[in-house]
């Protein structure tokens, strides 16, 4: 099954070549324009394994196309607090265990460090994101890896294979309105990628806390266009458009479905002592289905982003 989605690219027309683009985490601004290209997407349910997840297949194995999809019902359904995300035998330590055994290799460790809840609601202050881009970039990614693990574990680490995966899943009903779409990484080129910095809000090192999470509140949008108030905290890939690039959605995906994005794989083709046919990251975007609905309920979605380290 194919529908359509009206797809928010990087303009490369609004990028000056003298400063870096940026945009702000909590969706006040951006430093460039985005256009649109409508393309077709096409519904994976037809490629998800229901008994099994066999290396090598598209649509649940992560190193083929960067994406993959299980159904893996969790015990945490509201997410209503931070003691039942991040708490002793919440949902950080769900996605921990779904990934231990869904990925392939020996997983040594696994460092959760981030997560937002995404509500199409307009007092929510994350957004689904309508933008085609891609987390983290390798420099933000070996940057995570220095914040959150201790200084004299880090060198070995970083000689191991690494990856930082997005663990994303619908929250109380199935995502008809603003589904998730993911592209191909095989239909992408390096050229498609442009770094851009993240901003973050001040307010709570301000305070003292050096910890975003669950701390999200409506942007002041008076003077959006201004940077005062934040600071550089990650980089993400902004994507070009490209005529090539095949996108990807479950449709309906439920609550007991869980979709792995892979934003950075160190054994990525391309990446210096990277395997061949190892996908490297995945871009992914929000977008508008046609299809949906009138009355569907607003999307609502949590999103968990983690460092996997490998034995080898």
């Amino acid at each position: 099954m194919t529908t359509t989605g009206a797809f928010r690219y990087l303009d490369p027309a609004s990028i000056s070549p003298s400063t870096k683009p940026w945009s702000k985490v909590d969706g006040a601004y951006t430093s460039f324009a985005l256009t649109t290209r409508t393309l077709p997407v096409t519904d994976l349910r037809p490629h998800l394994s229901p008994a099994s997840s066999p290396r090598g297949n598209f649509g649940t194995d992560i190193d083929v196309s960067g994406f993959a999809v299980y159904h893996a019902p969790a015990h945490e359904k509201s997410f209503a607090s931070d003691a039942a995300v991040r708490g002793p035998g919440g949902y950080y330590a769900e996605v921990e265990a779904l990934l231990r055994a869904k990925l392939p290799g020996k997983i040594a460790r696994v460092e959760i460090f981030d997560h937002t809840i995404r509500k199409h609601d307009p007092t929510s202050p994350r957004q689904p994101v309508q933008q085609v881009h891609v987390d983290q970039t390798p420099a933000a990614a070996e940057a995570r890896v220095r914040r959150h693990l201790p200084a004299d574990e880090v060198d070995g680490l970083l000689k191991r294979r690494y990856q930082l995966i997005n663990v994303w899943r619908p929250i109380g009903h199935a995502a008809s309105d603003f589904p998730l779409a993911v592209v191909d990484w095989r239909t992408t080129r390096p050229e498609d990628l442009v770094p851009v910095d993240l901003l973050y809000p001040l307010q709570n090192r301000i305070a003292g806390d050096n910890d975003d999470r669950g701390k999200e509140v409506l942007p002041d949008l008076t003077n959006a266009a201004s940077t005062e108030g934040y600071e550089v905290k990650g980089e993400t890939y902004g994507v070009l458009p490209g005529e090539g690039h095949r996108f990807y959605y479950v449709k309906d995906m439920t609550p007991d479905e869980a979709m792995f994005i892979k934003c950075f794989d160190s054994w990525g083709e391309g990446k210096p002592g990277g395997r061949e046919g190892v996908a490297a990251l995945t871009p992914h975007t929000a977008f508008v289905d046609p299809a949906t609905p009138e009355g569907a309920k607003g999307r609502e979605s949590i999103e968990v982003r983690c460092l996997v380290f490998y034995e080898e």
